[in-house]
């Protein structure tokens, strides 16, 4: 959707096809904190796209609020970090980054029941209420005119003189200029069905479940985002907190397991022991576009001349899209770009 949207700003007629409903796939089912968790230990591209998006966010969420009328909660909460055996590169990923940082309060660190070494408060840090976000990207794109067509399933491409001419959809055939595929955790297997064409390079995407929780509590429950050994409590702006997240290769499969459920449950209560007097009322599933590294793949076919490619964010869909919009729009129109393309380039197959 912000690709559709840079697209729409930048003058294009644009036509978003969607196999099922826009923006409730993994998107939807993040947690929707504007960090990775523990960025110093990802690759510096993806570094590169956090921090550009960084840039972009605020504008960029008063635009969709103002055009939309729904506020995406984008909420500065803070996050603590409370196990940094590599409290070092830590420093020196917030200072080589601009990411403010302090040593918690007492206060802070009493708020908690965590095992605490080497905490880290990184109090600038912000999150948005993915839903609430993504609703407000929706609205905003049919105030510009981008033409959305849902329960929409791809059925053909035709394609000439290394050219994608027209899309075959269950809904009728859709001429092309240009072409983004921006299709998830489905790109990998999209591309293998269709833009394969014996290329050398190819878009290795595999879905990858998380499952999470969603407490109802009170506001004055927890003011901060905690993070604890790779699993997170997000207080959202009306006392509800999501708990998260678990990483599980499982292909397509979204059911939901009562183990993990228990886990979750476990980590939440153990964090913050009040949460066992409030009640879990969601419990759900999404599949994140699953890269070895996390980066994803931002690039142009190397034989069909009018097809993009950007998928492949992982766990960091959100945190990446701003830029990552961005950086799509420039490949198609030949700009300049604020940040190296190299590293979104496809792999080449050997």
């Amino acid at each position: 959707m912000l690709v559709a949207y840079e697209c729409r700003l930048a003058g294009a007629s644009v036509t978003l096809i969607e196999k099922n409903w826009v923006g409730q796939e993994s998107s939807w089912a993040g947690g929707g904190i504007l960090l990775p968790i523990y960025p110093w230990r990802q690759a510096e591209a993806i570094t590169q796209l956090v921090i550009q998006s960084h840039k972009i966010y605020p504008e960029l969420i008063a635009q969709l609020q103002a055009k939309s009328g729904i506020d995406p909660e984008f909420i500065q909460s803070g996050m603590l970090i409370c196990q940094n055996p590599d409290f070092n590169d830590a420093i020196v990923w917030c200072q080589q980054n601009g990411i403010a940082y302090e040593s918690p309060s007492e206060e802070l660190l009493g708020s908690v029941c965590a095992e605490m070494q080497q905490p880290l408060w990184l109090p600038e840090i912000r999150q948005a209420r993915n839903p609430r976000l993504l609703k407000a990207v929706h609205a905003t794109l049919k105030v510009m005119g981008v033409k959305i067509i849902e329960q929409c399933e791809v059925q053909a491409f035709e394609i000439t003189n290394s050219r994608l001419q027209s899309v075959l959809t269950s809904q009728g055939r859709l001429p092309v200029d240009e072409l983004v595929l921006a299709a998830g955790a489905w790109a990998g297997e999209f591309w293998q069905q269709y833009f394969n064409l014996g290329s050398p390079c190819e878009v290795q995407v595999a879905p990858v479940k998380g499952e999470m929780l969603l407490y109802a509590a009170k506001p004055e429950a927890l003011n901060t985002m905690v993070l604890d050994h790779g699993r997170y409590l997000i207080p959202r702006a009306d006392g509800h907190i999501l708990v998260g997240s678990t990483v599980e290769y499982a292909g397509f499969d979204k059911s939901l397991n009562s183990q993990t459920h228990s886990e979750l449950s476990q980590f939440a209560t153990r964090i913050l022991p009040d949460l066992a007097s409030f009640p879990v009322v969601k419990h759900w599933a999404g599949l994140r576009p699953g890269t070895d590294l996390g980066i994803p793949y931002i690039a142009r076919h190397p034989e069909i001349s009018n097809l993009s490619v950007n998928a492949g964010h992982f766990r960091n869909g959100l945190t990446m899209a701003p830029a990552a919009a961005q950086l799509t729009l420039d490949l198609i129109l030949k700009r300049k770009t604020a940040i190296a393309l190299q590293p979104y380039q496809l792999e080449s197959v050997h």
